[in-house]
């Protein structure tokens, strides 16, 4: 039987994740699994690794880390075309809300135990870009002729290294602030303490801003969705934000849309209220939050609001063509120019291994696919009867076996793990 080929990524956290590599690797190969082994060594490798693990046409290709890695192997995978490769995790990392959302233990060893009991399943994945910037007034020349609101509609080249795509959520505001001034360093020692101790120096720095959301109809801006001042604005593919609130309660990882939720600006009692419901409740409040959904939208920020990617602080720059990047920089008040990202979901783009212990609760169409599969059972068992009814003896011994096969699926379990394959190491 050919072998399965699957390329383990992992983000080593000073080598708190290599402790555990010899028993993981046991487990994928008492599960069929040959594997290689790459290390990331700098920023951006574990994305460079994803491709050309996806361009090699491994059948799996895993993170070992937490969110972060996860993002840059999407990422990855997806430049690849994403349609090769099914992504897997093992949860490593300071967060792992992909892991909380489907189900999988936060233990290296019980979540690759799951992680080859997996299906791989199609999801739609988030993507941005920068449509356009818009700048202000400006004298052209140094003659004294307005420039008008000039908008640069030629479609930027982006930095090979930029991430456009996103498996959960993308955040403009706060979040993006906070998680742009993380230290990586404290991070790893401390976990989400730093993210904490990150937030309460961002805080009292942050403002509301100018928002805009339109339908995206084509190049141009289609209807309005909404227009304000906002202190934060979540695009989810998924619904749990930070691991603890469900920021997009109603989304669906299957549906061809993204689930947006802004987070209006309010006086002091409802800013403390909003705070108390993400705390209690772990919801937004309804008095300053509203909602909205689309498979296509453009979302029109001043380009002194930050962005992340799926908890990772990402650039503008590195959205932006040579020519947009100069002229950004020339303008004194960045606060006045605006920028026009484009969000778009991807229908079923990519593959992930779901585990089959996973409730489905992310997936709209779960409900056709229980009752195809009951459907199915039913079938097999109908056909099964009619096989068996003519000789009660054989159906009775059938059912011996059976009990005595899932007796013994533990030792046979343990039998591949004492024999496993040899795993290669690469990029070390």
């Amino acid at each position: 039987m050919r072998e399965k080929k699957a390329c383990l990524i992992i983000n080593p956290r000073g080598g708190q994740n290599i402790a555990k590599l010899p028993d993981i690797t046991t487990v994928l190969a008492a599960a069929g699994w040959d594997t290689d082994i790459a290390i990331k060594e700098y920023g951006g490798h574990t994305m460079e690794l994803a491709n050309e693990a996806a361009e090699k046409n491994y059948e799996l290709v895993i993170g070992y880390g937490g969110d972060g890695t996860l993002s840059q192997i999407v990422n990855g995978v997806m430049n690849a075309g994403g349609q090769h490769s099914t992504v897997g995790l093992i949860p490593g990392g300071t967060a792992n809300v992909w892991a909380s959302e489907i189900g999988l233990p936060t233990d290296p060893i019980k979540a690759v135990l799951a992680l080859v009991n997996s299906e791989p399943r199609k999801v739609d994945i988030g993507h941005v870009e920068v449509e356009s910037l818009t700048f202000p007034e400006t004298r052209q020349n140094g003659q004294g002729q307005p420039g008008g609101n000039k908008s640069q509609k030629k479609k930027a080249k982006s930095s090979s290294k930029a991430k456009h795509h996103f498996l959960l959520m993308a955040g403009l505001g706060l979040d993006a602030a906070v998680m742009g001034h993380v230290s990586k360093p404290l991070k790893y020692r401390i976990g989400p303490l730093a993210v904490g101790l990150s937030a309460a120096k961002e805080l009292p720095t942050q403002h509301q801003f100018p928002l805009e959301i339109h339908v995206a109809d084509g190049s141009r801006k289609g209807e309005a969705l909404w227009k304000g001042e906002a202190l934060q604005v979540v695009v989810g593919n998924t619904r749990r934000y930070a691991d603890i609130v469900e920021m997009t309660p109603n989304a669906h990882i299957d549906d061809g849309v993204l689930d947006v939720c802004v987070i209006t600006a309010g006086d002091p009692l409802t800013t403390l209220q909003q705070v108390a419901s993400l705390l209690l409740r772990r919801k937004p409040d309804n008095l300053t939050s509203e909602y909205f959904h689309g498979a296509h939208l453009t979302i029109t920020v001043p380009a002194t609001i930050d962005l992340q990617l799926d908890g990772s602080a990402v650039k503008l720059k590195d959205y932006l063509s040579k020519s947009d990047r100069k002229a950004l920089e020339q303008v004194e008040n960045k606060e006045q120019v605006m920028v026009n990202y484009r969000f778009d979901a991807q229908p079923s783009a990519l593959r992930v291994a779901i585990p089959y212990t996973y409730d489905d609760a992310l997936f709209e169409d779960s409900a056709g696919k229980k009752q195809e599969q009951h459907d199915s059972a039913q079938e097999e068992r109908r056909q099964s009867a009619e096989n068996t009814s003519r000789d009660k003896d054989q159906l009775d011994q059938s059912g011996v076996g059976e009990r005595q096969e899932s007796q013994q699926s533990p030792e046979h379990l343990d039998a591949l793990l004492q024999n496993g394959r040899k795993v290669a190491v690469a990029g070390v």
